[in-house]
């Protein structure tokens, strides 16, 4: 069984005992996060589509771990006028696992 979450702007297709990264989430590790937004649910039997949400839908989550990404650098640069802008940025994430998919 699957199921398509939105969650940070992004929608995402999860599994339970699959680990996912998402946008940061204000939550402690080890606790359980339920996302309401749910689009879609598959897998066995026939899949039942929302328009645009599934009513009732939740999907489960435990926190593994809250981090940050690698580094990017941003570099603006505009020739023969001597400027150069180096900036860094570190996307933080939260680390989930998939622990149920209630429809």
């Amino acid at each position: 069984m699957y199921a398509i979450i939105e969650t940070g702007g992004k929608q995402i297709k999860v599994e339970v005992g699959s680990k996912i990264y998402v946008e940061k989430i204000d939550a402690e590790v080890g606790s359980s996060v339920t996302f309401d937004k749910v689009l879609l649910v598959g897998g066995e039997g026939e899949t039942k589509v929302g328009s645009p949400l599934l009513e009732g839908a939740t999907v489960v989550g435990k926190v593994e771990k809250q981090g940050k990404a690698r580094k990017i650098l941003v570099f603006k640069y505009k020739s023969k006028a001597n400027y150069r802008r180096r900036q860094g940025h570190r996307q933080p994430y939260t680390c989930l696992t998939i622990e149920a998919i209630n429809a």
